[in-house]
């Protein structure tokens, strides 16, 4: 008879979220993510595969669990800058977490070596894109945001700079700088 699963396996995964987006992929070992995530060698082998395996897994719910706090974002009908100030402020709020982003990390850290990677991190940023895109020209239409520009161009700088932001976060302590960087990004939409 098989024996059921003594642990939660989302309660789990999050703790290796945790783990990897703190020390990255190679630093960390598989006997860490034993004694981090609480359970045994032969359970993460058993339901997730191997370290990479779960590696993929735990970026891949991080990232569902970011388009989701995305698409709240967008639900609370603010006025479209707004919202997207409310974005990038959100990168300086760390809630417990370690700094940064950890899908940024993983591009960073991986994109480059490992095609599963870059294709999940690459998604992942072309469908905040096209969000961006909607709200900017949402914004257009409404003229809270100048209609020179192609949405789709700004949706790339801003991008561009939140992923930088998301980078910077890392590096420094000085929140008004940080801030100054927010407020210089968003001023172009005037």
């Amino acid at each position: 008879m098989a024996r059921s699963k003594e642990f939660e396996v989302n309660e789990v995964l999050d703790k290796a979220i945790r783990l990897f987006w703190a020390q990255g992929y190679e630093k960390t070992s598989m006997q860490e993510l034993v004694n981090f995530m609480g359970i045994h060698r032969r359970s993460i082998y058993d339901t997730f595969g191997d370290k990479h395996a779960l590696f993929m897994k735990a970026l891949e719910r991080y990232e569902t669990k970011q388009t989701s706090k995305m698409k709240c974002l967008v639900e609370r009908q603010k006025p479209v800058k707004g919202l997207i100030r409310e974005m990038f402020e959100s990168t300086l709020r760390n809630e417990g977490e370690p700094l940064g982003c950890f899908l940024v990390n993983s591009g960073v850290e991986l994109g480059v070596l490992d095609p599963e990677v870059a294709s999940l991190v690459q998604k992942s940023y072309t469908q905040t894109e096209e969000l961006l895109a909607t709200l900017i020209l949402e914004g257009q239409q409404t003229g809270e945001i100048k209609a020179n520009f192609e949405p789709r161009v700004i949706s790339h700088y801003l991008m561009n700079a939140w992923l930088g932001l998301r980078t910077l976060v890392k590096t420094t302590t000085d929140q008004q700088k940080l801030k100054d960087i927010i407020d210089m990004t968003l001023s172009g939409l005037d």
